[in-house]
């Protein structure tokens, strides 16, 4: 079989390689899309969900023992930086020309700064699109 292997349990027991944790959020807002010829070119709204990956080797004490970051403080602060900012709001109003890829930009760095581990992003505007913002994506070719 070729591929990669799996870490030692050592390794697996001391967390020493990172893993990738995902939680996922919802908001409401409004927006108008300016420099667009269609129907999106007029006031409408979206049921956005936000999937927000934190990427990070097992924390090896104090209360978060055995995690990457706590579920909980990872809903505090999206809820405190993201979600309280835009739901029920006119993205208009925060975002220039808030397109899905802005958003999603303007949300990494609300995050980033706050959750040093965060490795991606994912903005469902919709049911079927989506905009995916990655820490890889800042590293130059």
């Amino acid at each position: 079989m070729g591929g990669r292997t799996l870490p030692s349990r050592a390794r697996i027991r001391f967390g020493v390689f990172p893993m990738q944790i995902r939680k996922h959020f919802r908001f409401e807002a409004a927006h108008v899309l300016p420099y667009h010829s269609g129907k999106c070119a007029r006031m409408h709204g979206h049921s956005y969900r936000l999937e927000v990956a934190v990427r990070g080797p097992l924390q090896s004490h104090g209360p978060a023992r055995g995690m990457i970051e706590d579920f909980d403080t990872i809903k505090r602060l999206v809820h405190e930086h993201v979600v309280d900012a835009l739901d029920h709001q006119t993205l208009n109003d925060l975002i220039e020309n808030p397109t899905a890829e802005h958003i999603a930009m303007w949300i990494w760095k609300r995050l980033d700064p706050s959750l040093p581990g965060l490795d991606e992003l994912v903005l469902w505007e919709t049911a079927n699109s989506c905009a995916v913002l990655r820490r890889s994506d800042f590293v130059a070719p």
